[in-house]
């Protein structure tokens, strides 16, 4: 087999003992040591390149070890391999090393505990790295982005890339971490107990902020002071000169400020005497604010992201910008794909189908209902994934919340969303004159089919709140209606 793995430079991300030690691993065979080096991180063996390290991951229904020769046949210089997986075929694996001396095969308890281990091992290599993390049940990604923005101003910055974020997103994101860079700014997300402190071993921030504790996975925890008792972890490696920033009106927030070493700073509409005063809610155009004077516009929709720019701000504060480099930094900022993404064209669209729970169905409905409107509203709602015994009920209140936000037609889409059409149907006098349409799915034909729908109903102008979880991807609705659309600016 060909092996295309780089030959040894002075770029490695971490040294042979460096690893070795981080991830407690042993080296399989008789590789020669002065060849060692990696200067990338990968768990998908389609993108390993010369020179990756490559992570093969266990999960429910893959082994990632499998694709090893192919790793092999891109260049991979080092590979992990689980002490499970070399137990059951260790002459395998023995003469996949003896074939490609210029890789490393490490030998590891656990892959993705390894993997985590050897980025918290790298980011020590990085001692005057300013580290923050940004967690919460939905807005962290929103929140990630106004605050990279914001932090650039003062700072080289270097954070997720999209919402690499998870159990394997985070470490993988750590290894982005360069020598040039002064913040990291990583966002943490959590699909299981234990995550978010996994994560914050990994990593060690020391200016950490959350957005909400809302019902995300409370499918797979259970409640919501279970996750809150999760999101809270992200303080836990904080110091005293650490800054943990609290949203002000969440039930949670005494909780999440208990025992947190640092200062803590609470933000959020009703915060005194913190320089900020609300201007006005422009609608589909944003939200205006002074902060110490200086009017700030920011161009998101939405008060829900308005507190997101709010936690922005105090993590400005904390790592000493001053009001004008943060007011920069916020009307730097435009919507990210898929997330409260206002698109103007024949129809002015409302794109929110990036993720959805509970909260953020409500904060989009809460929006759409709010702007004041001369034309026809229309509401396409997919379903909210991954909320187990919690589905019915939340999207039953979705469909009451969709007919009390003053909609003039909604279309329910996903199985899941069959409670929240039923309830609709329900509403009595409140739903007399409103149109309801439901999809059970969300193929191909389904979008065809309720864009046509859209289409005959609204007339130019007319707005569209597009909501759903990603897996329903109702983004696919935006090029029918209205060709692409242009982004607001």
């Amino acid at each position: 087999m060909k092996n295309l793995a780089a030959e040894n430079t002075n770029t490695s991300l971490l040294t042979l003992n460096e690893l070795l030690e981080a991830v407690c691993g042993s080296v399989v065979g008789n590789f020669d040591s002065s060849l060692f080096s990696f200067k990338s991180v990968v768990t998908d063996s389609r993108r390993v390149v010369p020179g990756s390290l490559f992570v093969p991951l266990i999960g429910e229904f893959q082994d990632g070890h499998k694709y090893i020769p192919q790793a092999l046949e891109k260049g991979a210089s080092v590979v992990f391999v689980a002490r499970c997986a070399f137990e059951k075929s260790s002459e395998e694996f023995k003469k996949l090393a003896e074939n490609n001396p210029k890789t490393a095969f490490i030998l590891v308890e656990n892959t993705l505990y390894a993997l985590q281990k050897a980025a918290g091992r790298y980011v020590e290599k990085f001692p005057d790295l300013i580290r923050v993390s940004v967690t919460g049940s939905s807005g962290k990604t929103t929140t990630k982005e106004i605050a990279a923005s914001v932090l650039s101003e003062k700072y080289n910055v270097v954070c997720n890339k999209g919402n690499l974020n998870s159990e394997t997103g985070l470490p993988l994101s750590c290894f982005e971490i360069r020598s040039e860079n002064q913040v990291a700014l990583l966002e943490m997300g959590m699909n299981r107990e234990g995550e978010i402190g996994e994560l914050a071993e990994t990593f060690k921030p020391q200016f950490c902020a959350i957005t909400n504790i809302g019902t995300a996975h409370i499918g797979k925890l259970g409640s919501r002071q279970k996750i809150a008792e999760e999101k809270k972890k992200i303080f836990n490696f904080l110091k005293e000169d650490g800054t943990a920033v609290i949203p002000e009106s969440d039930d949670f927030s005494d909780f999440l400020a208990k025992g947190v070493k640092g200062k803590i700073v609470f933000y959020g509409k009703n915060v005194k005497n913190n320089g900020i005063e609300f201007l006005s809610d422009d609608g589909i155009d944003g939200t205006s604010f002074k902060l110490d004077g200086e009017t700030v516009h920011l161009a998101i929709p939405g008060s829900y992201n308005y507190l997101n720019a709010l936690a922005a701000v105090e993590l400005g504060r904390a790592l000493g910008l001053s009001s004008r480099q943060i007011k920069n930094g916020i009307e730097k900022v435009k919507p990210l794909n898929g997330r409260s993404r206002i698109l103007k064209g024949k129809y002015k669209i409302l794109e929110d189908c990036y993720n959805a729970n509970p909260d953020s169905m409500e904060k989009a409905l809460e929006f759409a209902g709010s702007i004041k409107f001369s034309g026809k509203k229309i509401f396409v709602l997919g379903s909210m994934l991954e909320l187990g015994q919690e589905s019915c009920e939340a999207h039953k209140k979705a469909g009451l919340e969709a007919v009390e936000g003053g909609a003039d037609m909604i279309v329910f889409v996903g199985k899941d969303m069959l409670s929240g059409f039923e309830c609709a149907k329900n509403c009595g006098q409140r739903a007399e004159n409103l149109r309801l349409e439901y999809f059970e799915h969300s193929d191909e034909d389904s979008i065809r089919k309720i864009a046509e729908i859209i289409k005959k109903f609204a007339v130019e102008g007319d707005f569209i709140l597009l909501k759903a979880s990603h897996g329903i991807a109702l983004e696919r609705l935006v090029p029918l209606l209205n060709g692409g659309g242009t982004e607001n600016a």
